[in-house]
């Protein structure tokens, strides 16, 4: 183990915060989530890469008990309860209009925008890097000190017509955000090994 942590730049409390002690998280407590917290997170997940430099990950931070009220009936029963609990939920979207914004992402490629003519190869391609943002955001919570608690059990179809109606967005994951109660902390569970999960051609 020392010889692993020694190969990694980051220092291991940091390591600690994001990876090994960070718990998917069931409850919280009442203590606020900010609106500067809110952004310090997406100031800094918004780095990560994607494809073309495209994007395409949308986040709506719900917070308000109507809005609350108006998110529940599409929540996995399981997920009702917390997802109403929490301090704030974000529902994480991908933009299949991204390409409107690759002038302004992408600007050394004058012809990027027709490369996602195509619009299934382009719900793809949004669906693709969205995905990869939604694990730098899950991070990027713990960065600030909060946890997230992700699900994906929703009705898809029902939070698109709730909260994004009249636009190209799909909502992909849905995570909850706050400062962990770990009585509703699950035991962790084994992760595999090196061995089992990598291999090296």
């Amino acid at each position: 183990m020392t010889a692993t942590l020694d190969a990694l730049a980051l220092p291991r409390d940091a390591q600690d915060l994001l990876f090994r002690e960070a718990r998917t998280a069931n409850a919280f407590t009442d203590e606020p989530v900010t609106d500067e917290q809110l952004r310090a997170v997406y100031d800094l997940v918004k780095w990560g890469p994607t494809a073309m430099n495209s994007q395409p990950l949308r986040v709506l931070f719900v917070r308000g008990e109507d809005a609350k009220a108006r998110l529940a009936p599409h929540m996995a029963e399981g997920n009702r309860a917390k997802t109403v609990a929490a301090p704030v939920t974000a529902i994480l979207a991908a933009d299949t209009d991204f390409h409107e914004h690759l002038a302004t992402t992408f600007p050394h490629f004058p012809g990027a925008r027709a490369v996602f003519a195509d619009d299934a190869a382009r719900t793809e391609a949004a669906k693709t890097s969205a995905l990869l943002q939604v694990g730098y955001f899950i991070v990027g919570v713990r960065a600030a000190g909060l946890a997230a608690g992700p699900m994906s059990g929703f009705d898809a179809e029902g939070v698109r017509g709730e909260f994004f109606a009249g636009t190209e967005q799909l909502p992909l994951v849905i995570v909850n955000i706050g400062h962990p109660d770990h009585t509703g902390t699950h035991p962790r569970n084994p992760r595999l090994d090196f061995a089992d999960a990598v291999r090296i051609v």
